[in-house]
């Protein structure tokens, strides 16, 4: 049953007051193995998740992102021997099982405030001899000063095997608890990990894609998350159709906006978002 407000009358007048939520799928991952990926993440700012997709999942993925990978990156920074997929959501179903993966949804409950935002959901296909990406951080782009706490995180997905050659994501361990301090290139170090695997982090992590020496692509999916109030990087609200809203799990629903940051972060019209998914919701 959901316990979501879906008009901002129904706080009782009082919009500076919390409400319950509907508790997101990584209420159902066992305590123990949360609280171990979570002590490698305050850590070392990062933790590897293997083994979480299967090899039939896998090939569906594979299969339903080969025809979009038409465009190669327009910058150093996106790469220009690289192929990414933007708008995922609206093109495949078959990646909603990286943005809303138990895991990963069990860490972010505890790293990030209820109703936490899907950020960035991307493909990635790395191509041999692309150069090492610049290394990076991804909440950076929010103008408040290190040290501090996360604004977000991420996953990288390996969709084929990464290794130290075809591009695997490097990473500098123990940045994310930096000041303004910048990360010599010595210090990088590739996410060695199988297919189907994937590495978590905060968004003060200092990483980058690696140099693709082999002689095959390596295939990744990312998905970031960030606060509830702040901005995304990608307009969900605007890119997405509601049909794809309609049809993604309430997990996915919730972090793409369709949902309220109290007092009344996300309102539509004076009303809960979700308003807009009824039979005969009026376009606004």
């Amino acid at each position: 049953m959901s316990t979501e407000v879906s008009s901002l009358t129904d706080l009782g007048g009082d919009l500076a007051g919390t409400y319950r939520r509907t508790a997101s799928a990584g209420a159902g991952i066992d305590a123990t193995v949360v609280e171990a990926d979570l002590a490698a993440v305050r850590r070392d700012g990062y933790v590897i998740l293997p083994d979480l997709l299967r090899p039939d999942e896998l090939g569906e993925i594979r299969e339903a992102v080969a025809p979009l990978l038409d465009r190669h990156g327009r910058n150093r920074f996106e790469g220009h021997t690289t192929q990414r997929v933007y708008s995922v959501l609206n093109k495949t179903r078959a990646c909603d099982r990286i943005a809303d993966h138990p895991r990963v949804l069990a860490l972010l409950d505890r790293l990030l405030l209820p109703n936490y935002l899907l950020s960035m959901l991307q493909m990635i296909n790395i191509l041999p001899g692309e150069q090492a990406q610049m290394l990076h951080t991804d909440d950076s782009f929010y103008p408040l000063p290190r040290p501090r706490q996360a604004l977000g995180a991420a996953t990288i997905w390996a969709i084929d095997d990464f290794t130290a050659a075809n591009g695997a994501t490097d990473i500098v361990a123990g940045s994310h608890l930096w000041g303004d301090r910048l990360p010599e290139e010595g210090e990088r170090a590739p996410v060695v990990m199988r297919a189907g695997s994937c590495v978590f982090f905060l968004g003060t992590l200092w990483h980058g894609g690696g140099a693709n020496r082999s002689s095959t692509a390596r295939l990744a999916a990312t998905a970031q998350y960030c606060e509830p109030w702040l901005r995304p990087q990608e307009a969900f609200t605007l890119s997405t159709t509601r049909d794809t809203v309609r049809a993604v799990s309430e997990d996915i629903r919730r972090m793409l906006g369709y949902s309220i940051h109290p007092p009344f972060i996300g309102q539509v019209d004076g009303m809960h978002p979700k308003r807009l998914l009824e039979p005969g919701a009026q376009p606004l």
